[in-house]
C-alpha cells in the first residue's frame, strides 16, 4: 500500500481563509448592500472597538499615591492582608487599613483623591468611569477619618461618595471634606471645607456648603451647623526654599491670615506629608505669626488649624511644603536677575545663572535654563498691588544663592 500527501503551509492556509472571507462579503454586497453594512460594522466593533464605553482596566481601578507608616489591603477574593505599595490596585470590595502611625492617599479613576487617616477601615464600594458617562466613587468607612478631594466633573451627575452605617455623604465637583465616623460612640459627621456636599439617610437629604458640618448620631437626626473656616497660609510660601547658615539654629517664621472668630491657632510641622509623624507643633498660638526652631536640612510639611471662645477647633488648612537649605559657605553660586517685565497680572524674570544650576522663582522650579546659564520666567498670575519676587538657587557644587525684586502689578 502507497500513501501520498501533500503539504500546505499555513500561509496558504490563511490566504485561502481571507479570500473565502472577500468572496462571502462580495457575494452579501451583491445581494443586499443594507446587509453588507450591517455586517461590516458589526464585525468591525467585535474585532477592533468592542464596547465604546469600555475603558481599559487600569484606567478603571484606584491606586495608592501615597503610602506612610503600616497600610494593609485585603483584596476582595483573599482572606489574607498584605502590605500596601504603590504597585497595589484596588477594585470593587477590596479592603483598606492603617495602623495607628499609618496614612495612605488614594486616587481614583475620575481624580478623586481620598485620604485615608490613621487608624481607619475602609472598603472600596464604587469606582466606575465611562467615555461621555458620568463617573462615580466610594467607599464605606467603619471607622476612622477619611478626607476627600473631588476635580472638577466633566458631567454633573458624576459623584464621589462616602457611606457609614445606614448614611451616605456625596460631595459635588470641586469639593473637598473630611468625614469622620465613630461606631464605639456612634458619632458621624461631615464637614465640608470647600465646595458642597449632600447627606442622604433614607428619605432625609441635607445639603451642605462650605465651612459647614453635618453631624448625624446613629439612631439620631442629621444637624447641621457652622464651622470655622481653615487659616489661609503665607509664609512659607509653597515650594519655598530656605536658606540659612544653621538649619538647626535658624528661627523660621511661619505666618497666615486671620480667621473670623478665632482666638488662637496651632501650626504643626511634619517631615511627611500626611502627617503621621510631627516634627514640631506649637499650640496656642495668639496672632497670625509664630518663629519655631530646632529643625534640621531637608524636606517639610506645615498646617494651621484655628479654636474659637467655644474650644472648637477648624479643618486643618491647606498643606505648604518648604525646604530648609544650608548656606553654601565654601562655594559661592552666580546669580543675576538683569531685568523683569510685566504682562498682565504675570510677571517675566530675566536673569543669568551657573549651566546646570537649579533655579526656584517664588517656590515655582524654573524648567529652562540655557546651556550660557540664562533664563526667562514667567511667575503664577499676580493680584494687583506690589510683590517681593524671590529667586534662589543651588549649583552642583553645592553653592547658594539668593536675590530679590520688588515689582509692582498694575489694577
Amino acid at each position: 500500500m502507497e500513501v501520498y500527501w501533500h503539504t500546505v503551509t499555513y500561509k496558504t492556509v490563511a490566504v485561502y481563509a481571507v479570500l473565502l472571507v472577500a468572496i462571502v462579503f462580495a457575494a452579501v454586497y451583491l445581494i443586499d448592500p443594507n446587509l453588507y453594512t450591517q455586517a461590516y460594522d458589526r464585525l468591525n466593533k467585535t474585532i477592533g472597538n468592542g464596547d465604546s464605553d469600555a475603558l481599559p482596566i487600569s484606567l478603571t481601578q484606584a491606586k495608592f499615591v501615597n503610602l506612610d507608616g503600616k497600610v494593609q489591603v485585603k483584596k476582595v477574593n483573599s482572606v489574607q492582608w498584605v502590605d500596601a505599595d504603590f504597585r497595589t490596585s484596588l477594585d470593587k470590595g477590596d479592603q483598606i487599613q492603617t495602623s495607628a502611625d499609618g496614612a495612605a492617599r488614594i486616587t481614583f479613576a475620575d481624580n478623586t483623591t481620598y485620604t485615608v487617616k490613621s487608624g481607619t477601615f475602609i472598603t472600596v464600594e464604587e469606582n466606575s468611569m465611562g467615555r461621555e458617562q458620568p463617573s462615580s466613587s466610594g467607599i464605606r468607612i467603619k471607622t476612622g477619618q477619611v478626607d476627600l478631594k473631588t476635580p472638577n466633573y466633566s458631567s454633573p451627575d458624576s459623584k464621589a461618595a462616602v457611606s457609614m452605617e445606614d448614611s451616605v455623604a456625596s460631595l459635588h465637583s470641586n469639593s473637598s471634606a473630611a468625614v469622620k465616623s465613630d461606631p464605639e460612640h456612634k458619632e458621624n459627621e461631615i464637614v465640608v471645607s470647600s465646595g458642597s456636599a449632600e447627606v442622604q439617610r433614607g428619605q432625609e437629604r441635607v445639603e451642605i456648603g462650605a465651612h459647614q458640618k453635618a453631624s448625624f448620631p446613629t439612631g439620631g437626626p442629621i444637624t447641621k451647623s457652622d464651622t470655622l473656616a481653615p487659616p489661609e497660609l503665607s509664609s512659607p510660601r509653597n515650594f519655598e526654599p530656605l536658606i540659612v547658615e544653621n538649619p538647626k539654629t535658624a528661627a523660621i517664621h511661619f505666618e497666615w491670615k486671620a480667621v473670623p472668630q478665632a482666638v488662637s491657632y496651632t501650626v504643626r510641622v511634619s517631615a511627611t506629608a500626611m502627617f503621621t509623624r510631627t516634627a514640631k507643633e506649637a499650640p496656642g498660638v495668639v496672632g497670625t505669626s509664630v518663629d519655631i526652631s530646632g529643625l534640621d536640612g531637608g524636606d517639610y510639611f506645615w498646617n494651621v488649624t484655628a479654636t474659637n471662645a467655644k474650644k472648637e477647633t477648624s479643618e486643618v488648612s491647606e498643606t505648604f511644603r518648604f525646604t530648609l537649605v544650608a548656606q553654601g559657605k565654601t562655594q559661592e553660586m552666580l546669580l543675576e536677575i538683569t531685568g523683569t517685565q510685566i504682562h498682565g497680572r504675570v510677571a517675566e524674570i530675566i536673569g543669568r545663572t551657573e549651566p546646570g544650576a537649579a533655579l526656584i522663582v517664588n517656590g515655582q522650579p524654573v524648567p529652562i535654563i540655557a546651556a550660557d546659564g540664562t533664563f526667562r520666567h514667567f511667575t503664577e498670575p499676580l493680584e494687583p498691588g506690589q510683590h517681593t519676587i524671590v529667586i534662589v538657587g543651588e549649583n552642583r557644587r553645592g553653592g547658594t544663592a539668593q536675590q530679590k525684586v520688588t515689582i509692582v502689578v498694575p489694577k
